[in-house]
C-alpha cells in the first residue's frame, strides 16, 4: 500500500499569524491531529501539530498571543503519494513524529498520519487473516 492509499486529502491549511488557540480551535473542530501552515511570503510549508499546542501551553505560554509561525514542527519530512506506508513509517520512527505532509509537485495534497498508516495495515491485516474452521 501507498500513502497515496491512507493519507487525508482533506487537509486543514492555516497561516503563520494563527494563534494557537485559533489552530486548536480548527483542529478540534475537524478532529484532526495536525494543520498544515503555508506561509505565502516566503512559500514556506510547515506543520502544527497537537503536540506543539501542548508544549507551548505546558510552558505557560499564552494561546491567544502565540502564534502558529512560532510554534511550526522543525525540519519537516515531507512525503510524495508514491512512497509506501513502510517508507512513511520509518520517516516517522527515524524522526520521532506522527504526522507527515504528503506533496505533489512541492503542493501539499494530503497529511498521513501513524492512525492512518495503522488503520490500513490493520484492515489488511484483517483480510489476510484466514478464517477459523
Amino acid at each position: 500500500m501507498y500513502v497515496k492509499d491512507a493519507m487525508s486529502t482533506v487537509v486543514l491549511t492555516i497561516g503563520p499569524a494563527h494563534t494557537l488557540r485559533q489552530a486548536a480551535q480548527l483542529m478540534a473542530a475537524r478532529r484532526i491531529g495536525a494543520a498544515v501552515v503555508l506561509d505565502n511570503d516566503t512559500c514556506g510549508i510547515g506543520i502544527l501539530t497537537e503536540r506543539d499546542i501542548l508544549n507551548s501551553l505546558g510552558a505557560g505560554e499564552n494561546p491567544d498571543r502565540e502564534t502558529a509561525q512560532t510554534h511550526t514542527t522543525p525540519d519537516v519530512v515531507f512525503a510524495a503519494p508514491d512512497w509506501t506506508l513502510d517508507d512513511a513509517a520509518d520517516a516517522m520512527v527515524r524522526g520521532g513524529f506522527r504526522h507527515l505532509i504528503v506533496l505533489n509537485d512541492q503542493e501539499p495534497v494530503g497529511v498521513v498520519s501513524v492512525r492512518d498508516i495503522i488503520r490500513c495495515w490493520s484492515t489488511t491485516t484483517e483480510r489476510a487473516r484466514p478464517v477459523p474452521a
